[in-house]
């Protein structure tokens, strides 16, 4: 299955989802790409929008390699194997996480205004445009569980199956809509892979009034 751009994928994701809108989740986009998809589901689905920022911690050597991923109060997933592999000094790591806080708290601020979350006791629907080593996903995960959510169900139209069970073991579901074995990256499942802009994520986040600055 190809899809032809994000709004493809997210419409047909959003239909699997139907059965949700009795229970008014609140979709967790991470942005930018993921924003796209997570704007199409809540208007679907009638439910607010609002965001999560996870960063990918990318290896010395190779940036777009994740070693790890993390969100704005310092949460780290580590991609334990790789990071032992490549053999990566812990100094290197702290400086990225710092380095790569202060860029989430920049989109924070930017996108939603503030770093305050009330998430317990709700049906938090965590969702990205794709996963390929799911770091970012890991580490927004199991950040929401500590939330105390009612229910946690992670949405996405494309990731490797290896991936997808591991999540499977965080989320109390996973809805996804194709998970080859065989996967090298998110982009060659759409016609269409745009890079989202930062206005983009703006434009979309002002139609959810409660997360205007």
């Amino acid at each position: 299955m190809i899809f032809k751009d994000r709004i493809d994928a997210a419409r047909k994701l959003a239909e699997k989802l139907s059965w949700l809108k009795k229970e008014n989740p609140i979709i967790l986009a991470i942005p930018r790409g993921g924003v796209v998809t997570g704007d199409m589901i809540s208007s679907m689905l009638g439910c607010n929008l609002d965001i999560i920022v996870s960063r990918k911690v990318g290896s010395p050597e190779n940036p777009e390699l994740a070693i790890g991923a993390v969100l704005h109060d310092g949460s780290y997933f580590p991609n334990v194997e790789i990071t032992r592999m490549l053999n990566v000094p812990e100094s290197f790591i702290e400086d990225e996480i710092a380095r790569q806080r202060t860029e989430i708290e920049r989109r924070l601020m930017k996108f939603r205004g503030s770093k305050e979350y009330d998430l317990s006791g709700k049906t938090v629907v965590l969702v990205d445009d794709g996963i390929a080593t799911g770091a970012t996903m890991f580490v927004a995960a199991m950040w929401i569980r500590k939330q105390k959510p009612r229910k946690l169900i992670i949405a996405v139209p494309v990731g490797p199956k290896e991936t997808i069970d591991k999540l499977d073991q965080i989320a109390d579901e996973v809805i996804v809509l194709q998970s080859p074995y065989s996967f090298s990256a998110v982009g060659e499942f759409y016609e269409e892979f745009d890079q989202v802009s930062d206005e983009k994520v703006q434009e979309i986040m002002s139609k959810y009034s409660s997360n205007k600055k």
